[in-house]
């Protein structure tokens, strides 16, 4: 079999090459082999990835006993939580990119014949996804689990109700020594953060989509989850053998399937930032009018935090993802195809089973018969936005009332949590996109002190920005053209009126027309706030819209 790797270990040329292995004591008889890369994002900056040392080991294991030839190397890895509410959320989104360029350069400059992709948190799933449709070379996404459910004086809690805590302690609910004792209690240990965020969201999503192996719901420090890892070492030198890629799998079905998932379980929405992204990378076409059509017949299974009770390590102790896609698949609500399995996407769900109806619920007791996201437009969104509208309250879905504009987020906060913003209010945070972010920060701080101040029966927010998967409420992101490249956001004035209606998708500024053309004489965006030099300066010049996915401009484009 002529393998990818023999251009750097065949012939009397590649002396060198080979040499430079052996100096790190590989053996002749394993450059015989393929050599995959095992794609290690562990670090020590967050607890989703500082375990995942044990995960490469297991995927090396399995890969040795197949018959292939590991070589691990790591890439960045941002955790948005401790880079939340400051300077610092300018990169999460951004590292999605650098993330996918560093696989790119380390996989062709040495020509390897696959890879797994170990992950777990928000940017580094999808980034590694991107690199392995760009790429194209046999490749399997591994995460490292989610994290146990807290426990705050005999209730259990996550990250969500520990933020929103704050809210509680300003309004003297919580003492000091209460906030302490919940931060120490509320995440428990290693993990994916235990709620429905990005994270947990878009690992769900690489199973759904085919690109990772059943049971990515499975809890970290479990024996399963390390005989997933170890299975997915094994597996991977299968696919190389076949010769079974990624574009084989990520087709416009597993976007369909991704699409169907992420809004039966009521998912991030920052999903409709990475799978267009995804989809990109794959050359496959993805129109958020067909988003929108499979959101509106798909109906909510499960309601995970923040949109819920539930935890996911009760939604991974139900059935997971594979439990869930085979309810969905026996009512006809997913659509066939290939998977990293090596088998077809209905084989996987076959057997699948629900251990708790209560928490994956059958299709005639769902939350709702339309799924967790909801695209909108009118005219501060012509190009699009989108709602959670699964952590939505009810007396929120109709909502009109007067706005309180700011141009970032620090202010917003600090006027949600010194009482300034009453109820019926409109929050508009701008100047968060993509661009003129720059990075499209996460709007989690305004979010969850809106709901610890009390006020998320009463008050919505919306911005260009986008939000955490921690995050509910009425809250509208992504508002598309975003304020820097002159969209409507960006000539709101305090006291407008502003009409949210999320059964209609319709996000409208009552303004008339004429008023707004006189607001835009001599207008002129402000610069990013980002330093000359800096990678977040080179990412504001070069990246698209929110409803592109946030992709970068390439080719004639540039």
């Amino acid at each position: 079999m002529m393998k990818r790797s023999d251009v750097t270990t065949k012939g009397y040329e590649r002396s060198m090459h080979r040499a430079l292995y052996y100096a790190m004591g590989v053996l002749p008889e394993e450059l015989e082999k393929p050599i995959i890369a095992v794609v290690n994002s562990q670090n020590e900056t967050m607890p989703g990835h500082r375990n995942l040392d044990e995960i490469a080991k297991a995927v090396k294991e399995g890969i040795w006993q197949a018959g292939g030839m590991p070589v691990e190397f790591p890439t960045i890895a941002i955790c948005d939580g401790i880079a939340m509410g400051h300077y610092g959320m300018h990169y999460p989104l951004a590292s999605r990119e650098l993330i996918a360029d560093s696989i790119e350069c380390m996989v062709n400059a040495h020509a390897y014949d696959g890879m797994v992709l170990i992950s777990n948190c928000d940017k580094i799933t999808p980034g590694m996804l991107m690199a392995a449709a760009r790429l194209n070379i046999p490749a399997i996404n591994v995460a490292g689990g989610t994290m146990a459910t807290g426990i705050f004086r005999g209730q259990n809690v996550s990250l969500v109700e520990v933020i929103e805590a704050q809210g509680e302690y300003k309004r003297g609910l919580l003492s000091a020594e209460d906030m302490e004792e919940f931060e120490q209690c509320s995440m428990p240990g290693c993990g994916a953060c235990n709620e429905l965020g990005t994270g947990n969201t878009m690992v769900y999503l690489a199973e759904a989509m085919g690109m990772a192996l059943p049971g990515s719901a499975t809890p970290t420090n479990t024996g399963a989850r390390i005989a997933l890892a170890k299975r997915t070492g094994m597996k991977i030198v299968e696919l190389v053998k076949n010769n079974i890629r990624p574009r084989d799998i990520i087709t416009k079905d597993a976007m369909y399937n991704a699409l169907v998932v992420t809004n039966a379980i009521g998912g991030s929405s920052n999903s409709m930032l990475h799978l267009p992204a995804i989809a990109h990378e794959a050359g496959v076409e993805f129109s958020f009018a067909e988003a929108e059509e499979i959101s509106s017949k798909t109906p909510q299974l499960s309601k995970i935090k923040p949109s819920g009770t539930d935890y996911p390590v009760d939604f991974a102790l139900a059935g997971g993802v594979t439990g869930l896609m085979g309810r969905l698949w026996k009512h006809g609500l997913l659509k066939d195809g290939l998977t990293v399995s090596g088998k077809m996407m209905s084989e996987n769900v076959a057997n699948a089973k629900i251990m708790n109806n209560n928490v994956i619920r059958e299709i005639n007791n769902a939350y709702a018969q339309h799924g967790g996201l909801k695209i909108m437009y009118g005219n501060l969104a012509p190009e699009g936005a989108i709602c959670k509208r699964a952590g939505v309250l009810p007396e929120m879905m109709k909502h009109t009332g007067p706005a309180r504009v700011f141009d970032q987020e620090e202010p917003a906060v600090a006027a949600i949590y010194n009482g300034e913003i009453k109820p019926g209010d409109v929050v508009v945070v701008r100047y968060e996109g993509p661009k003129g972010g720059p990075g499209m920060r996460e709007m989690l701080t305004p979010t969850a002190a809106i709901c610890g101040m009390g006020l998320d029966s009463s008050v919505a927010l919306v911005t260009d920005g986008r939000f955490s998967g921690a995050s509910r409420g009425a809250a509208v992101g992504h508002l598309s053209p975003e304020a820097a490249d002159g969209g409507m956001i960006a000539f709101i004035e305090d006291g407008d009126s502003i009409t949210i209606d999320i059964e209609a998708g319709l996000i409208q500024l009552n303004v008339p027309d004429e008023v707004i053309e006189k607001r835009k004489e001599g207008w002129v965006p402000p610069a990013p706030p980002v330093e000359e030099g800096t990678y977040i300066e080179r990412y504001s010049k070069l990246v698209k819209s929110a409803m592109a996915g946030a992709v970068f401009r390439r080719g004639k484009e540039l």
